[in-house]
């Protein structure tokens, strides 16, 4: 059956060929094209919607890659349950993701129920929009997923692909301790991005209790000298939100 117009077809056909779609939905466009439009100024309207595409392909595969286990945005974050010590002005600074530009850390160190992961997940999503490469992580779940690569002579490639990342996010440092072999590769991990790229830790823990983590206290020392220096800790203990929550809905 022929193509009753076979100009299209050759134009969606070029357009696959030189992996322009857009080009080849081009009809949409030509409905709002005005009269005295130039040549020029539907051209240049083809290529804004081809790159706005591109970059929400983009996006959408940096967001996949994060794995995140789900999403939480910096808006939906009740800042006043912080009295004064996270205000406006600070997230909007960590939300410019300049910390990353930097290779600067964030250690956020709060009680259960504090906001740490919706905080942590929340820059993760904005830095992913900003073209940033993210990976996110459970603590625990990466030590184990580090002995079991190194058990099945993996490990260099996992950790290449986590050093990839422009910002790591390291959720829920808390008590599970972790035996000498995941000590040393999740201390590994941490100390290859020093000074090159940026990690992000949540933690229950203060760091002077990182030593019942950790069987050496020798490398817990250097895992916190190489985590904060040039990095921002927040204290954000308090009551817990989700504790919040639940006296509320029953009352």
């Amino acid at each position: 059956m022929m193509s009753v117009n076979p100009i299209e077809d050759q134009i969606r056909m070029y357009a696959k060929h030189l992996r322009i779609p857009t080009f080849g939905n081009y009809e949409g466009l030509l409905r709002t094209v005005k009269p005295d439009d130039k040549f020029e100024d539907i051209l240049l309207e083809l290529m804004k919607a081809e790159t706005a595409q591109r970059q929400e392909n983009q996006n959408k595969r940096r967001l996949k890659a994060a794995a995140f286990p789900y999403h939480k945005i910096l808006d939906d974050l009740d800042l006043s349950r912080y009295n004064g010590a996270i205000t406006d002005i600070f997230i909007n600074e960590l939300a410019s993701c300049k910390f990353i530009d930097e290779k600067k850390n964030i250690v956020m160190i709060g009680n259960p129920g504090r906001g740490k992961t919706h905080l942590a997940i929340g820059l993760g999503l904005k830095a992913c929009s900003l073209g940033f490469n993210v990976l996110f992580k459970n603590a625990a779940a990466l030590s184990t997923e580090l002995l079991e690569a190194k058990d099945h002579y993996s490990l260099g490639r996992l950790e290449k692909r986590i050093q990839k990342a422009d910002l790591l996010i390291l959720d829920e440092l808390s008590y599970i301790s972790f035996n000498r072999h995941q000590s040393e590769l999740l201390f590994k991990v941490i100390s290859d991005r020093s000074e090159r790229a940026s990690v992000i830790v949540t933690t229950n823990l203060s760091f002077s209790q990182w030593a019942d983590l950790f069987e050496s206290t020798a490398m817990v020392a250097a895992l916190v000298d190489r985590l904060t220096f040039k990095s921002h800790v927040l204290d954000m203990n308090g009551e817990s939100y989700r504790l919040e929550q639940t006296i509320r809905s029953k009352n």
